[in-house]
């Protein structure tokens, strides 16, 4: 058996004791219980659908932002709170690009909404690179410093963001092709945006290719060994260092993703952009539980569709509907809808 053989063969055990979730049907039941307690509510099915569909657009632009910090914090133990800075690069590269396929309508192709996507995710991918390297890296094992160094790199990478792009607010209006929306319904009753349906077609593009990766690749398998036995796998002749700074560098490039997805959801960007979003997706990241992909992806839908539901019934308690909903969420199962064991 070659060294490559032998690496894989002794990874596996130890991958196979780190489930990535432990699944149940539990939260998925809450779910849909979440929906279904929500049409008698509505009053007609109608705008239920509306608010529904609009709903779980929402949570997977929010999953697709957070995937990226869920990813850094589950392989690498790391509390990235300088997560914003990568989410901002990516909306205000949006900006840059959309301007460079602006048409003379006011709008832009859809060509420029790909390029867009595909040049944050480059350029917050390479300054995530510099951004471990620099201020991460002293800090491996150490939340506490982790926490008031990242955060004081978004502070400064939000200044710099000033300084290029400027501290008002910049518009960045949909294609005319994504604007408006399908109306269902013999009467009209029932719109869902063009928009959302994309951004909900990316999420969960994003979400199968993680699942994927994690649990049905060999660099999957060999990030989790060595999450749980890193000297092993190093010994072994991997070098998890690198792995490690690939996780964090794909955790930068799909926050910049969710950037971009974030920044048309809003069709306006301003540097604090970034701060904004951080405290929704450490709400979706302690709802589904620190690390986990899945709860990640069904804490998202949750916050997604309670916003929307709040906010058509209740305006003024919309604001502290996703607290309330972690706070419940908390009460039930302390450490998440889906804790990942063994950590």
């Amino acid at each position: 058996m070659n060294g490559t053989a032998t690496a894989a063969a002794a990874a596996a055990p130890a991958a196979a004791a780190i489930p990535e979730a432990r699944f149940d049907w539990k939260p998925i039941v809450l779910l849909v219980a979440v929906m279904a307690a929500a049409l008698p509510a509505m009053g007609n099915g109608a705008t239920w659908l509306t608010l529904t569909v609009a709903g779980l657009a929402m949570g997977l632009i929010v999953f697709v932002i957070a995937s990226g910090l869920t990813l850094v914090f589950g392989l690498m133990d790391v509390l990235n709170f300088g997560h914003g800075l990568f989410i901002a690069l990516g909306a205000y590269m949006a900006t840059s690009v959309m301007a460079a396929f602006a048409a003379d309508d006011g709008g832009a192709p859809v060509l420029g909404v790909f390029a867009s996507m595909t040049v944050a995710m480059a350029v917050a991918g390479a300054i995530g690179w510099a951004f471990e390297r620099v201020i991460v890296r002293p800090v491996y094992g150490l939340h506490l410093k982790q926490i008031l160094i990242t955060m004081g790199g978004m502070i400064v990478g939000e200044e710099l963001i000033k300084a290029i792009w400027g501290p008002l607010q910049i518009a960045l209006p949909l294609p005319a092709v994504l604007r408006g929306s399908w109306i269902f319904g013999a009467g009209g009753e029932a719109a869902i945006e063009k928009y959302r349906v994309l951004a909900a077609a990316i999420g969960l593009v994003v979400f199968a290719a993680l699942v994927f990766t994690l649990n049905r690749t060999k660099i999957g398998l060999l990030i989790r060994a060595g999450v749980q036995d890193r000297e092993m796998v190093e010994a072994l002749g991997y070098r998890i260092r690198r792995l490690f700074v690939g996780v964090f560098v794909a955790g930068s490039a799909l926050a910049g993703l969710g950037g971009v997805l974030w920044a048309f959801y809003q069709q306006s960007v301003i540097p604090q952009i970034g701060a904004q979003v951080n405290v929704l997706i450490f709400i979706v990241i302690i709802i589904g539980g620190l690390g986990s992909t899945l709860g990640c992806f069904v804490g998202a839908l949750l916050v997604g569709l309670m916003s929307n539901y709040i906010g058509y019934l209740e305006p003024k308690v919309a604001l502290f509907s996703t607290i309330g909903l972690m706070v419940a969420v908390l009460l039930w199962r302390p450490q998440g809808l889906y804790p990942v064991a063994n950590r």
